[in-house]
């Protein structure tokens, strides 16, 4: 069984519609010390991989301590999922807008550009704490929107919690001219990376399917 730590509405529909029902718990990790402590570590600053990296394993870590021992002993092949995403565009790295004028003053940045949505992974088998990680990165393409546009999406809220203010699974799939990668990592979890992440702990995909 896979426990994903994370309330995105987009993983939990896109892992159903790959046939697994996973249990959810939601992480309550300080992402921005999260962040902190790794620029303090590092020699450099993280690369935004690194960064998304270090979010998904803080987060599935988080959410596997909370594992009861009657939840461990039910199922003790019990797998946590931690995912984290952010956009690189124009150098820079940016999150979840949180607000509707931040939102707004992204797309209008935003549009006829290319940017890079990259998706940390990070799994935790909750029984031995064997870990596997990875990285999905998909270049975005994105449409030019007039400003009126731009304003009705916003209105709508479906961009403050999204990682660059858009999705493409929802009202802002017709402002994205293309893409180049896995279009699941955009939304947040890439089921090909989890696939394999999930074969280096010994689970078979197929497995953890619910239906047929």
């Amino acid at each position: 069984m896979i426990l994903l730590a994370s309330q995105s509405s987009g993983r939990l529909a896109t892992l159903r519609a790959a046939g697994v029902e996973p249990l959810v718990r939601v992480s309550d990790v300080d992402e921005h010390a999260i962040l902190r402590a790794l620029a303090a570590d590092s020699r450099t600053e993280p690369t935004p991989p690194q960064q998304v990296q270090a979010l998904a394993r803080a987060k599935a870590a988080d959410v596997a301590d909370t594992v009861t021992r009657s939840e461990r002993e039910a199922d003790p092949d019990l797998i946590v999922v931690g995912c984290d995403s952010m956009l690189e565009i124009g150098g820079r790295v940016v999150g979840k807008p949180e607000t509707a004028a931040i939102a707004r003053e992204r797309w209008r940045s935003m549009r006829g550009r290319t940017g890079v949505l990259h998706s940390g992974h990070a799994l935790v088998r909750v029984h031995d704490g064997a870990e596997a990680q990875g990285v999905s990165s998909t270049t975005v393409r994105f449409g030019s929107p007039a400003d009126v546009e731009i304003d009705a999406y916003v209105a709508t809220g479906e961009p403050l919690g999204c990682a660059g203010a858009f999705t493409i699974d929802g009202l802002g799939g017709a402002f994205i001219d293309g893409i180049d990668g896995d279009p699941h990592g955009v939304v947040g979890i890439s089921l090909p990376l989890l696939r394999r992440l999930l074969a280096e702990l010994d689970v078979t995909w197929t497995d953890l399917w619910t239906r047929t």
